[in-house]
C-alpha cells in the first residue's frame, strides 16, 4: 500500500527539512543557495489530488547553486547520502516504458534516481522561459511567455534562498507591469468582441451546435479574462476552470458562464457585464457603461466588448506597445500544445 498523500508541495517540503537541509549545513554550511518547488506539475499550482501521484508525483525539488564546482559537490553528497523515504515516500524514482515524468517512487529498483534536481539558476529559466529575468524582463519576453510558464515560475513554494536570485527572480516576474497587462487585457477584450455576436446568429439560423461551439470559446476567453484582471496567470486548459474556481466573487459568474454553454446570448451578455464591471474596479482604464444592448439593429444582446478594448489601449504609454496589433501575448493567438511547450518554438512566435 502506498503512504498516505499530502500535497505535494507539503512532501516537498518535508523532503528538503528533514533530508537535504540537514546535509547541508553539515557538509557545506557556507554554500549560498537556493531550495524550491517549482516549474512543471499540478502541485505547484496547488492542484494535486491523489490521481497525481501516478505519474511523475513525489519527494522532489530543485536546488539552485550558481557554482558548477558547487553543483558537483552536492550531487555526489545526494547521491550517496539522501535517505530512502521521506514520510514514507521512495525518494529515488524508478524508470519506466515513459518519458521520465511519468516515472515513480520505487525504493527497491536498481535503476532508481532521486528527483533532488542541482541546476544553475540561468540554465533553469533559460529552459523553462527562454530568458534569465535576473537580467530584467523585456515587452517582448512578456508577450512571448505562455501564461502557465509563468505560473510555473512564480508558483510552488521557496524553502529557503541565500542567495536571492531566485527570490529575486520570482518577484520581477509576478505580474505584468501596468502597460503590457493594459495590453494583454485589451487583446483578451478583442477576441471576445470578435465573437460575441455569433452565438445569438448562429442560434436563429437553427445552428445549435455551433452556437455551443463559439459559445464555450467565448466562456473560455471570459474565464481567462477574469483571471487577468484579477493578477493571475491563467493555467493551461485541463486546470482552467480549477484556477478559475478559486477567484474571489465567482458565484454570480459562473452560472452565468454555465448559461452561456447552453448557447444562451443573454446570459453571455451578462457575463461580459459582471466582468466588464471587474475592468472598471482595476482603474485601469476609463469607466465604461456595462449595461448589455442591442447588437446594432439584431434582437439578441451583446456588451459590445471593444470599447474595453479600446478603453485600455488609450491608456497605453509604452511605446512598445502603443499601436501594436491587437493580436496579444502569444497563448492569446494560438493554442497549439507543442508550440506553447517549446521555448524555442515560443519565443520564435513572439514579437
Amino acid at each position: 500500500m502506498p503512504p498516505d498523500f499530502l500535497p505535494g508541495l507539503d512532501l516537498s517540503r518535508a523532503l528538503y527539512s528533514e533530508a537535504v537541509a540537514p546535509l547541508l549545513r553539515a557538509e557545506h554550511p557556507d554554500l549560498p543557495y537556493a531550495a524550491a518547488l517549482v516549474g512543471p506539475g499540478s502541485e505547484v499550482l496547488g492542484l494535486d489530488t491523489e490521481r497525481s501521484t501516478d505519474h511523475g508525483w513525489g519527494p522532489r525539488l530543485q536546488l539552485f547553486v550558481s557554482d558548477p564546482g558547487a553543483r558537483s559537490r552536492v550531487l555526489e553528497l545526494l547521491e550517496e547520502r539522501l535517505p530512502e523515504r521521506v514520510r514514507g515516500w521512495p525518494v529515488r524514482f524508478a524508470p519506466g516504458d515513459g518519458p521520465p515524468q511519468t516515472w515513480l517512487p520505487d525504493a527497491g529498483h536498481p535503476g532508481g534516481r532521486h528527483r533532488v534536481e542541482v541546476v544553475d539558476p540561468g540554465a533553469w529559466f533559460g529552459a523553462h522561459l527562454g530568458f534569465d529575468p535576473r537580467s530584467g524582463v523585456s515587452v517582448r519576453d512578456w508577450l512571448a511567455t505562455p501564461t502557465q510558464r509563468l505560473a510555473e515560475a512564480v508558483g510552488g513554494a521557496v524553502f529557503h534562498d541565500s542567495a536571492g536570485d531566485l527570490t529575486r527572480s520570482r518577484q520581477a516576474l509576478d505580474w505584468y507591469p501596468d502597460d503590457v497587462w493594459r495590453y494583454v487585457l485589451a487583446c483578451q477584450w478583442q477576441r471576445i468582441a470578435q465573437e460575441e455576436a455569433f452565438v445569438g446568429r448562429c442560434a436563429e439560423v437553427g445552428d445549435g451546435l455551433g452556437a455551443r461551439v463559439v459559445a464555450a470559446r467565448l466562456v473560455r476567453d471570459l474565464m481567462r479574462l477574469a483571471l487577468l484582471l484579477a493578477r493571475h496567470y491563467p493555467p493551461y486548459p485541463k486546470w482552467l476552470g480549477s484556477g478559475f474556481s478559486r477567484l474571489p466573487g465567482t458565484d454570480g459568474l459562473a452560472p452565468l458562464l454555465a448559461g452561456a454553454l447552453d448557447a444562451d446570448p443573454a446570459a453571455l451578455a451578462d457575463a461580459c457585464a459582471l466582468v466588464g464591471e471587474r475592468q472598471n474596479r482595476t482603474g485601469l482604464a476609463e469607466r465604461l457603461d456595462t449595461r448589455p444592448r442591442p447588437f446594432h439593429d439584431r434582437p439578441w444582446p451583446v456588451l459590445d466588448a471593444a470599447r474595453f478594448a479600446t478603453a485600455l489601449s488609450a491608456r497605453v504609454a509604452d511605446p512598445e506597445l502603443a499601436g501594436r496589433p491587437p493580436v496579444g501575448a502569444v497563448d492569446q493567438f494560438t493554442d497549439n500544445t507543442d508550440a506553447l511547450t517549446s521555448p524555442g518554438v515560443f519565443r520564435s512566435l513572439g514579437p
